[in-house]
């Protein structure tokens, strides 16, 4: 026989006779920390058209981010396999071999114009966003990326051109400069270094880094909903980036964010098409064009290029421009604070908090082990690995340990860094 459910809160039911039958815990500003645990805003459902196209940018996460070390290790590989073999063993002369075919008139000749349509856009838009509608700072910080990008294209491709020129010759005496032994129709034989496996090194190096932006770009959506949740409750404490933003900053985001996500996901899967394209035409190149010795030294100057700016001189504090991702908040750590995690970082810092003097461990079900000082009744109760909150004492306790976790990490980083400079 079925019974009636006992409120959760009977001790409520003095203010209406409404009121008294409340089965859930009531929101609001005057609601403590304690009791707003499992309150927080839920997401939207998500629709079909969402599913499918968080599975396509899946896969594009997965083609395009693929080990960019390894990926660099082979392409010089590559370089140099696949042009021995394509210099010494007979190829059959395909449509692809020769050099008036479509995708190497249409494609590779003007690659560095294909890869700007995307990359440039993507990386306004999605600076744009981040940095909360600041355009001074997307224009200082993240847009000088594409210009340098751009002189370092041309720079290569121009010195190639001259050292070609500089030192050839034509196969008919007479003729001192490259472009009057091409108009009497003849050939020009120099150290031709190979602008094609370096446009293709580049452009796809650089697609692969100006798109890292997109890498949890979805979690923005959940920051802002929880950040908005908190501060409606006059909620100050917690882990979320978006804390330190002002009111017309989170206005802003919001906005930018909403409006500008889907043409971002769209320029993103374009990326990594053409990406995928380059690497294909890569491939053709290592067979029909140009020597073995050739190939490899663009390679090695787009490789070095690319270490140079993206690992070395953008990650760099202090020197402008940024590394691409950054901006008035930082959405791309590790939030090891979420209070829904497994709980086993909560277990060091109790001991830290407590003034434990040994080493802290954690037993299977994240409780503290009895090496430690903390008092039984601020033991974190678990399940399944997971934080349980049996009453407002042990919720309050175990914010203060996540704050006190939080805290301890920022002055390691901030000693990291003051050790580095």
């Amino acid at each position: 026989m079925a019974t009636k459910r006992r409120p959760l809160r009977p001790n409520l039911g003095t203010a209406s006779s409404s009121s008294s039958n409340m089965n859930f815990r009531p929101g609001g500003p005057d609601i403590t920390r304690s009791e707003a645990r499992g309150t927080r805003p839920t997401a939207a459902p998500t629709s079909i058209r969402e599913i499918l196209v968080m599975g396509v940018i899946h896969l594009c996460k997965k083609t395009i981010f693929f080990n960019t070390d390894l990926k660099v290790a082979l392409y010089l590989g590559s370089l140099f396999v696949i042009s021995v073999i394509g210099d010494f063993v007979p190829f059959p002369k395909t449509y692809f071999a020769r050099s008036d075919n479509l995708f190497n008139m249409y494609f590779v000749k003007v690659g560095w114009g294909w890869t700007l349509l995307f990359v440039v856009p993507f990386l306004v838009l999605s600076a744009y966003t981040i940095t909360c509608g600041d355009h001074k700072r997307m224009l200082r910080h993240h847009f000088p990326r594409i210009v340098i990008a751009t002189f370092f294209w041309f720079f290569w491709t121009k010195l190639f051109n001259i050292v070609e020129t500089s030192y050839g010759r034509c196969t008919v005496k007479g003729f001192q400069s490259k472009s009057s032994c091409l108009k009497a129709g003849h050939l020009w034989h120099g150290f031709d270094i190979s602008g094609h496996a370096f446009i293709l090194i580049h452009s796809s190096l650089v697609l692969i880094e100006e798109a890292r932006p997109i890498i949890k770009w979805e979690t923005i959506k959940e920051h802002i909903r929880n950040e908005l949740h908190n501060r409606s409750v006059s909620e100050n404490t917690g882990t979320n980036p978006l804390r330190g933003l002002n009111d017309e900053q989170m206005r802003s985001l919001q906005f930018l964010y909403k409006r500008l996500t889907p043409i971002i996901r769209t320029l993103f899967i374009g990326m990594a098409a053409l990406q995928l394209l380059w690497d294909i035409m890569l491939v053709g190149t290592m067979l029909y064009y140009h020597r073995m010795i050739e190939k490899v030294i663009s390679g090695i100057i787009a490789i070095l290029t690319w270490y140079f700016t993206y690992r070395f001189w953008y990650p760099t504090r202090g020197l402008l421009p940024e590394e691409p991702g950054n901006g008035t908040f930082y959405y791309q750590r590790e939030t090891h604070g979420f209070p829904f995690k497994r709980p086993s970082h909560l277990s060091g810092a109790a001991g830290t908090s407590s003034g434990a003097s040994g080493p802290t461990r954690a037993n299977p079900n994240g409780k503290v082990g009895a090496a430690t000082t903390v008092p039984k009744d601020q033991q974190m109760p678990t399940f399944m690995g997971m934080p349980l909150f049996t009453s407002p004492k042990a919720a309050t306790a175990a914010a203060s340990l996540l704050q006190s976790a939080q805290q301890k990490r920022e002055r390691e980083q901030q000693q990291q860094l003051g050790a580095e400079s």
